[in-house]
């Protein structure tokens, strides 16, 4: 089962009575780190394991998201690395673009300053300035979790070799004119005073109001709704569906727009809904991008309206007003006109808003860079429907595919200081020079580098290869490109997934970015609410830590990781796993106190008792079961195998059970001391990559090795016995079925009961004494009365309740039951026999019950045995 490699010292048996989280991680994790346990080797013989880390912001701290993401990262890298990999997990931060010239402009203005007093040159050193005095808060963050990270490969998006990068692959998309510059509607914040991409944008129902205005004078007059009325002074057509009859007559002519002294045109364009509201819409093309095919369709000119910080620039009265401003002025204005022809408000509709500053967006035609994607997008897409890459859970490939194939070229733009400079110099007389790494810039009189950086994500989007070392030819890259798993959230399939998937194929000549991308769900609370601070319901994983320790909290977040699904979390949740590290430990001290060990070889099968022959048979099952789980990324899954194998079978069972041999001692005893070494030793292995610092503590104690960390992974080694697993099972029927008896019958847990067991001819002969002390049962004495048999898996276990028990009450309580299951029997019977129901309904609802069905009828028997049992009155 396992194939331990390390020289072990000798064992230490001496464990504090209680495990103190605060009093190890810490200690364990910095000798992990000094050790380099973590720090890959570029020039190893094993084969390469990769996950880079999707880079949090350089300005955040570590939420749930990234506890629960990270945690199965480093699982997975764990585990790898275990099983002989090189195993790389590869760190770093993203430099946020918007969100850290946020932080460092608010620093400004308290200072009474702006970052235009400044400079750019200035403005940037103070970034820096700021990203060494701040920034990086999560990287520590990430140390007290326990991320089994390579931090001597540490990056971040704005360090020398990244910003090489950038502009590298900036050069080669420009030459092979996959990058251009154009004039088009852009999502435009206000408030940051920059582009942003679509996926950026954040749509919310807002209670804003729909206008109803008449355009045009007598017969040529049409009426339009918007819920933007002040962008009215920048339309340049009326558009109506060409079919529409109502509107043949006034395709082409010129109607006059209300509060100007411009009249425009009315086209027939098939965009338009004639069903939807009156069939007219009103067209500014140079804030709407639809508005804006529309015109590029008609040859419509683009009239802007508003600057950057969203203020009107027509001149009239309406010159200076905020565009909110503006929108009620003018509503009032065509009112006084009496062209108004319907109002609504409140009038809840969807409207986008900055994700950053949560500033309303506002779309404006502007001159910005973009990344033609139709090529790069279908690399994305075919790579994954070849095979090359899978999505896993597999039902999310339809949203990925939604998304890569529909793409709209992307604007990588951004009217920021703080990021990668976009590479583009212009010439005294038009000349445009795109400047690679190894180019000289153009200079002399005239000659300006674009003012503009680019989008955060174009370099996020390089991370998989980037940070091994590309454009260079690095021994890393030649090791760990392709990288092996992507675990990221499935909210981010579109922001950076596809981008990698898109940048990774066209860099690194169709070789992809990742083989597996591992969609995870969101962290909620445990009522399955999104966390949120207006709800006040967002949670610090550090508190947790602390209170709880770091196991704690990962072994929570991966229990409830099933594949692209949601994962609610509670602090009570939490609470229940610290109880389980607590008794992982507690079983350990009593195991380490009562000669478990790892030294010596294994003893054979036929020295073995039956107890030590099933847990081996049942511990080899869970070793295949919980690859198999890895494998498929079912998180929770192999969480709760691991917890209920060494909770309900390890501890409760074969703990409790080997007590006995153990306080006999003599042969038996060395003998289940060996094998309860051997089942702690493999189970510690399996939990490590989930529960890394409980188990490194209670391994190293036991065996004495180096660390887990660079252990072995325990291996199925085929063992099976099914004969002691019937025997043990046959065993734990007896037990639970006399104890559900005891509690049926009010008897308190650790009462007495005198007893007489007929185990002869079956193989519980061999575990009477075990049964007797797991149930509590008293020899029987010569005033020994049977007043209840319960005959269970082939045995009979005799109890004298004399004097325990009023009979008469306990008899009407079970009659009152027994009734109760043979109604709910022959309800569940009736269903079943009713042919027309079973042809309609779904199979589930069938199965459930049948599953009814079942437990009346186990139900019955019971009942009917504990009545049997009871004494006559």
């Amino acid at each position: 089962m396992t194939e331990n490699a390390q020289t072990p010292s000798a064992p230490n048996s001496e464990l504090p009575t209680q495990y103190a989280p605060a009093e190890v991680e810490g200690k364990l994790y910095e000798r992990w780190v000094e050790r380099g346990y973590f720090t890959a080797d570029a020039a190893s013989e094993k084969p390469p394991y990769t996950i880079v880390i999707p880079p949090p912001n350089v300005t955040g701290s570590l939420h749930l998201g990234h506890a629960f993401q990270h945690t199965l990262m480093d699982a997975l890298t764990r585990r790898k690395r275990m099983q002989g990999y090189e195993a790389l997990w590869l760190p770093g931060m993203d430099h946020a673009g918007i969100a850290t010239q946020n932080k460092v402009e608010q620093q400004l203005a308290e200072e009474g300053k702006s970052r235009h007093d400044l400079g750019r040159e200035e403005f940037v050193e103070r970034v820096w300035q700021w990203k060494e005095e701040y920034g990086g808060k999560i990287l520590g963050q990430m140390r007290r979790l326990g991320d089994g990270v390579d931090w001597s490969r540490e990056r971040f998006t704005m360090d020398e070799g990244l910003s090489n990068a950038v502009q590298t692959i900036f050069k080669k998309l420009y030459d092979d004119e996959l990058i251009y510059r154009a004039e088009r509607i852009i999502n435009w914040c206000p408030r940051c005073l920059t582009a942003i991409s679509d996926i950026e944008v954040e749509y919310q129902e807002d209670a804003g109001e729909l206008v109803s205005i008449k355009y045009g004078e007598g017969e040529d007059t049409l009426v339009v709704a918007t819920t933007r009325a002040e962008t009215m002074l920048g339309d340049t057509a009326i558009a109506v569906h060409p079919d529409d009859e109502r509107y043949k007559h006034l395709v082409g002519k010129l109607i006059k727009l209300p509060l100007t002294d411009r009249s425009i045109p009315v086209v027939a364009d098939t965009h338009v809904d004639p069903e939807f509201g009156t069939g007219c819409v009103k067209v500014t093309p140079a804030h709407d991008p639809n508005d804006f095919a529309i015109g590029q369709r008609h040859g419509l000119p683009n009239m802007t309206i508003m600057d950057e910080h969203g203020v009107i620039t027509v001149h009239g009265p309406f010159l200076g007003l905020d565009r909110f401003e503006a929108r009620s002025a003018v509503v009032g204005a065509l009112r006084e006109q009496g062209r108004i022809v319907a109002e609504k408000r409140p009038y809840q509709h969807s409207v986008g808003h900055c994700s950053r500053c949560r500033t309303t967006i506002e779309p404006r035609l502007s001159l910005q860079w973009w990344v033609k994607v139709e090529t790069l997008a279908k690399a994305a897409g075919d790579a994954v429907r070849d095979g090359r890459v899978a999505i896993h859970p597999q039902e999310m490939e339809k949203r990925y595919f939604d998304w890569v194939d529909n793409l709209n070229d992307w604007c990588i733009s951004r009217q920021l200081w703080w990021g990668h400079r976009i590479p583009v110099w212009y010439g005294p007389d038009g000349e445009v020079v795109c400047v690679g790494p190894d180019d000289e810039a153009p200079t002399g009189e005239g000659w300006t580098q674009d003012t503009d950086v680019l989008d955060t994500w174009f370099s996020s989007g390089l991370w998989p290869f980037s940070t091994l070392g590309w454009p260079q030819k690095t021994p890393d890259l030649a090791k760990f490109y392709s990288t092996d798993v992507l675990v990221t959230g499935h909210d981010i399939i579109f922001f950076w997934v596809a981008r990698m998937m898109m940048f990774g194929l066209y860099a690194m000549d169709g070789e992809v970015p990742f083989k597996t991308i591992a969609l995870t769900g969101l962290v909620r609370d445990e009522r399955g609410k999104k966390m949120s601070k207006s709800f006040g319901n967002v949670v610090d994983p550090l508190d947790w830590m602390d209170k709880y320790g770091s196991d704690a909290v990962r072994f929570t977040l991966a229990k409830g990781a099933n594949p692209g699904t949601d994962v609610p979390i509670g602090e009570d949740w939490v609470q229940a796993s610290r109880n389980f590290a607590n008794k992982i430990w507690n079983a350990t001290r009593f195991a380490l106190m009562n000669g478990a060990t790892v030294e010596g070889a294994l003893p054979a099968p036929e020295e073995m008792s039956a107890t030590d022959r099933w847990i081996l048979s049942r511990l080899n099952k869970t070793v295949a079961q919980v690859d198999s789980y890895y494998e498929d990324f079912q998180f929770s899954k192999l969480s709760e195998a691991l917890y209920h194998f060494a909770w309900d079978e390890v501890f409760d069972w074969y703990v409790e059970l080997s007590k006995t041999t153990f306080f006999a001692g003599g042969a038996g005893a060395k003998v289940s001391g060996r094998v309860l070494g051997e089942v702690l030793d493999t189970t510690l292995r399996l939990l490590h990559p989930v529960v890394p610092f409980v188990t490194e503590t209670l391994w190293t104690t036991l065996t004495g090795g180096e660390s887990l960390v660079v252990a072995d992974w325990p291996k199925d080694s085929g063992f099976r016995d099914d004969a002691a697993e019937a025997e043990i099972e046959n065993l734990q029927a007896v037990v639970t079925e006399v104890r559900r008896f005891r509690a049926d019958q009010g008897l308190q847990p650790g009462q007495k009961v005198p007893a007489r067991l007929d185990l002869a001819g079956t193989p519980l002969a061999a575990h009477e004494a075990a049964i007797r002390q797991l149930l509590r049962l008293q020899p029987e004495g010569d005033s020994f009365s049977a007043t209840a048999t319960l005959p269970v898996a082939g045995a009979t276990v005799a109890l004298d309740l004399s004097g325990t028990i009023d009979v008469a009450a306990e008899r009407k309580r079970l009659s009152k039951d027994l009734a109760a299951a043979e109604k709910e029997k022959q309800q569940a019977e009736a269903k079943l026999a009713n042919e027309a129901f079973i042809a309609k309904a779904p199979d589930n609802v069938v199965d459930k019950i049948k599953g009814r069905l079942a437990k009346a009828e186990a139900d019955i028997a019971r009942l009917t045995a504990q009545l049997d049992a009871l004494p006559a009155a």
